[in-house]
């Protein structure tokens, strides 16, 4: 027993303590809680915007073509994958040398087409009456879809919502691919320097896992409070 605790102690210590490669982790998980809170909010925004697009009544030639070109995106994001698009990013569109922030601009770009069908969803499972009720009160179309229907919608969306964040979580796990120090690419440095799996490899599965668990409790807290809020 004792020398398998000793066998633990040194490869802990090999792990985080030798050379202080703790700081490879924390800087692991500094980029991917930046690239992931940016990622979130530039896909809530883009697919707020695709939505409501999408859901407008076509009035004139340049909201139809609008229209016509955010499907066309949507469809080619949802259609390719997530590691083609970080490459393409990086090496072709932005081209610079701050691979973090392009990273959480591809993810961003990604998040927001998922996004916006999740959201278009939401807005067209609110009962069409509550807008043509709204006109009839003399309220804007955009003074409806703002008060009446975006808010029901997003109680019926916020589970798929979250989904969509902690998928964004996990899929920056990707970004080593172009050499950004994120936890899995810190744990595979660390790694490979060490030879040893066990550590490196069971505590960013930890320390994703405490990430998603934190963001599901706040999500959850939220959907109770929505829901009283019916209630009062």
């Amino acid at each position: 027993m004792a020398g398998i605790w000793d066998t633990l102690v040194e490869q802990f210590t090999k792990t985080f303590i030798t050379q202080d490669r703790y700081l490879l982790f924390l800087e692991g998980l500094r980029n991917t809680l930046y690239i992931s809170l940016m990622a979130i909010a530039i896909g809530t925004v883009l697919g707020v915007c695709i939505a409501l697009v999408k859901v407008s009544p076509s009035k004139n030639i340049f909201m139809r073509v609008l229209s016509k070109v955010l499907g066309a995106y949507v469809a080619v994001v949802r259609g390719t994958p997530l590691a083609t698009q970080l490459l393409i990013m990086t090496y072709i569109v932005i081209r610079s040398g701050n691979y973090v922030f392009t990273a959480g601009i591809t993810f961003g770009l990604n998040s927001g087409a998922y996004v916006s069908e999740v959201i278009r969803a939401g807005i067209a499972a609110v009962d069409i009456g509550q807008m043509e009720a709204g006109r009839s009160l003399g309220l804007r179309r955009r003074q409806v879809m703002q008060k009446i229907i975006l808010p029901q919608a997003v109680k019926n969306i916020l589970p798929a919502l979250v989904n969509e964040f902690i998928a964004i979580i996990k899929e920056t796990s990707i970004v080593g691919l172009i050499s950004v120090t994120d936890l899995t690419r810190a744990s595979d440095l660390v790694r490979s320097r060490t030879l040893e799996p066990y550590f490196p490899l069971l505590s960013i599965a930890l320390v994703y896992f405490l990430i998603v668990m934190g963001l599901t409790q706040v999500a959850s807290l939220l959907e109770k409070r929505l829901a009283k809020s019916d209630r009062s």
